[in-house]
Protein backbone atom coordinates (compact mmCIF):
# COMPACT_ATOMS: atom_id res chain seq x y z
CA UNK A 1 0.00 0.00 0.00
CA UNK A 2 1.30 3.45 -1.06
CA UNK A 3 1.42 5.49 1.94
CA UNK A 4 -1.00 8.92 0.97
CA UNK A 5 -1.90 11.83 3.35
CA UNK A 6 -5.10 13.69 4.21
CA UNK A 7 -5.33 17.49 2.57
CA UNK A 8 -8.51 19.58 3.95
CA UNK A 9 -8.44 22.32 0.79
CA UNK A 10 -9.08 25.34 2.34
CA UNK A 11 -9.00 28.10 -0.53
CA UNK A 12 -8.65 28.24 -4.20
CA UNK A 13 -5.75 30.93 -5.33
CA UNK A 14 -7.82 31.67 -8.41
CA UNK A 15 -9.25 34.82 -7.21
CA UNK A 16 -8.59 33.33 -3.54
CA UNK A 17 -12.45 32.03 -3.34
CA UNK A 18 -12.95 29.67 -0.86
CA UNK A 19 -14.20 26.42 -2.00
CA UNK A 20 -16.18 24.20 -0.35
CA UNK A 21 -13.88 21.80 2.30
CA UNK A 22 -13.69 18.46 1.72
CA UNK A 23 -11.20 15.75 1.99
CA UNK A 24 -9.69 14.18 -0.20
CA UNK A 25 -6.28 11.42 -0.27
CA UNK A 26 -3.51 12.92 -1.81
CA UNK A 27 0.20 11.73 -2.91
CA UNK A 28 2.87 13.21 -0.74
CA UNK A 29 5.31 14.86 -2.64
CA UNK A 30 8.12 12.14 -1.30
CA UNK A 31 5.87 9.36 -2.97
CA UNK A 32 4.60 11.18 -6.23
CA UNK A 33 8.30 9.22 -8.06
CA UNK A 34 5.52 5.96 -7.60
CA UNK A 35 2.80 7.75 -9.64
CA UNK A 36 5.01 8.88 -13.12
CA UNK A 37 2.42 8.78 -15.82
CA UNK A 38 -0.77 8.83 -13.75
CA UNK A 39 -2.79 12.27 -13.05
CA UNK A 40 -2.77 13.27 -9.25
CA UNK A 41 -2.56 15.54 -6.78
CA UNK A 42 0.07 16.02 -4.83
CA UNK A 43 0.02 17.87 -1.80
CA UNK A 44 3.00 19.38 0.41
CA UNK A 45 4.98 22.77 2.08
CA UNK A 46 6.21 24.47 -0.68
CA UNK A 47 10.46 24.38 0.67
CA UNK A 48 11.61 26.48 -1.94
CA UNK A 49 10.40 28.62 -4.88
CA UNK A 50 13.07 29.05 -8.00
CA UNK A 51 12.41 31.45 -11.23
CA UNK A 52 15.17 29.79 -13.45
CA UNK A 53 14.94 32.99 -15.65
CA UNK A 54 18.04 31.74 -17.36
CA UNK A 55 16.87 28.38 -18.24
CA UNK A 56 15.52 28.22 -22.08
CA UNK A 57 11.28 28.97 -21.21
CA UNK A 58 12.30 31.11 -17.45
CA UNK A 59 9.97 28.50 -15.87
CA UNK A 60 9.23 28.98 -12.12
CA UNK A 61 9.63 25.80 -10.00
CA UNK A 62 8.15 25.29 -6.39
CA UNK A 63 10.06 22.31 -4.56
CA UNK A 64 8.30 20.16 -2.48
CA UNK A 65 9.47 17.24 -0.27
CA UNK A 66 12.77 18.89 0.82
CA UNK A 67 14.80 22.04 -0.61
CA UNK A 68 16.85 22.44 -3.82
CA UNK A 69 18.51 19.86 -4.58
CA UNK A 70 17.35 17.63 -2.44
CA UNK A 71 14.02 18.00 -2.91
CA UNK A 72 11.33 14.95 -4.06
CA UNK A 73 9.02 16.79 -5.92
CA UNK A 74 9.08 20.12 -8.51
CA UNK A 75 5.57 22.16 -9.88
CA UNK A 76 6.92 23.77 -13.04
CA UNK A 77 5.35 27.11 -13.93
CA UNK A 78 5.92 28.30 -17.47
CA UNK A 79 6.77 31.66 -18.12
CA UNK A 80 3.59 32.74 -19.85
CA UNK A 81 1.54 31.33 -16.45
CA UNK A 82 3.85 33.27 -13.92
CA UNK A 83 1.82 36.78 -14.34
CA UNK A 84 -1.55 34.91 -13.69
CA UNK A 85 -0.65 33.73 -9.84
CA UNK A 86 -2.08 35.85 -7.35
CA UNK A 87 -0.54 35.45 -4.93
CA UNK A 88 2.71 35.14 -6.70
CA UNK A 89 4.95 31.61 -6.71
CA UNK A 90 7.44 33.35 -4.64
CA UNK A 91 4.73 33.90 -1.89
CA UNK A 92 3.57 30.13 -1.70
CA UNK A 93 7.04 29.80 0.03
CA UNK A 94 6.53 28.24 2.91
CA UNK A 95 2.79 27.00 2.22
CA UNK A 96 1.17 24.13 1.99
CA UNK A 97 -0.16 23.57 -1.29
CA UNK A 98 -2.08 21.06 -3.60
CA UNK A 99 -0.86 20.91 -6.95
CA UNK A 100 -3.02 18.50 -9.69
CA UNK A 101 -1.80 17.15 -13.16
CA UNK A 102 -0.30 13.99 -14.67
CA UNK A 103 2.97 13.39 -12.71
CA UNK A 104 6.38 13.55 -14.92
CA UNK A 105 9.89 12.63 -14.06
CA UNK A 106 12.37 14.72 -13.97
CA UNK A 107 16.09 13.64 -13.94
CA UNK A 108 15.19 11.06 -10.26
CA UNK A 109 12.39 13.50 -9.06
CA UNK A 110 9.03 13.77 -9.74
CA UNK A 111 7.19 16.62 -11.42
CA UNK A 112 3.69 18.10 -12.25
CA UNK A 113 3.72 20.92 -15.12
CA UNK A 114 0.91 23.36 -14.52
CA UNK A 115 -0.87 24.53 -16.84
CA UNK A 116 -3.09 26.87 -15.15
CA UNK A 117 -3.41 28.89 -11.88
CA UNK A 118 -6.08 26.52 -10.99
CA UNK A 119 -3.82 23.38 -10.97
CA UNK A 120 -2.73 24.51 -8.14
CA UNK A 121 -4.69 25.35 -4.26
CA UNK A 122 -3.48 26.33 -1.05
CA UNK A 123 -4.55 23.32 1.29
CA UNK A 124 -4.03 23.33 5.12
CA UNK A 125 -2.56 19.73 5.93
CA UNK A 126 -3.28 17.29 8.50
Amino acid sequence: MIPRTNCFIAALLMGGAVSTAFAQDVIRPDQANRHVGQTGMVCGKVEKTRYAENSEGQPTFLHMGGSFPRHTFSARIPQEQRGKFKPSPEELEGKDVCVLGTIQRDANRAEIAVRSPGDIKLATIK
